[in-house]
């Protein structure tokens, strides 16, 4: 079987082990400022840029409100994860090491600010070295389930036919950007924010438990 010239991994929920901060963060800055939201509200916007997950959050009179609460939501993410670490999912490393050992490229895309994003890779201890390239959510105009991340990661490693592209993500905006960018390994995780029911009702080539049980 062809081997994908170049694997796109989402970081939270897919490489990096999402312990409910991100939710949690998104909630208490939304408290903070009045505006109450329920676990299906923040299920919902999972894997949306988080500028684009806040301002669907708040009611249309509210959306004006929405890059001062981004910036609470930021600190109060960033809080989080210095209080209880940051790791990688288990197996991501070893996925990353793969791909590359086999000649293809790893890129990583996420709904985060590059500078959250730089954050997490540093805590992790991810380097430049790691992966080929990183698209964050304030690179592109349009946020998942548009497929500006993947499009933006294909052209950063001159990889530009999707039929030599894989994506691996852990909602379902992640299984809808790629669909939307033609790849041809469209791969759901179940290691992230949403459950397998979720993920089957999205446009999918394969749904597996975690990035460690990865194959081509």
């Amino acid at each position: 079987m062809t081997f994908p010239a170049l694997v796109i991994f989402d970081m939270a929920g897919t490489t990096v082990d999402d312990r409910g901060q991100v939710p949690a963060a998104l909630a208490a800055a939304l408290a903070a400022n009045g505006i109450t939201i329920t676990p299906d509200d923040i299920t919902r916007v999972r894997g949306a840029s988080k500028r684009q997950a806040i301002a669907a959050l708040l009611p249309p009179s509210e959306r004006h409100r929405a890059e001062g609460i981004y910036e609470q939501f930021r600190h109060e993410l960033a809080s989080r994860y210095a209080s209880d670490g940051v790791h990688s999912v288990p197996g991501a490393l070893d996925a990353f090491r793969h791909v590359r050992a086999r000649g293809g490229k790893v890129a990583l895309t996420t709904g985060f600010d590059r500078d959250l994003a730089t954050l997490l890779l540093s805590a992790i201890g991810w380097t430049r070295n790691t992966v080929d390239a990183l698209v964050c959510g304030n690179d592109v105009v349009n946020g998942r389930p548009a497929p500006d991340l993947i499009l933006l990661a294909m052209k950063m490693t001159a990889v530009l036919d999707p039929d030599r592209v894989a994506n691996v993500g852990d909602t379902t905006l992640d299984l809808e950007s790629a669909a939307r960018a033609r790849v041809r390994w469209n791969i759901g995780v179940l290691s992230g924010a949403h459950r397998r029911q979720a993920l089957e009702q999205a446009p999918h080539t394969r749904i597996i438990q975690s990035v460690a049980d990865l194959t081509f």
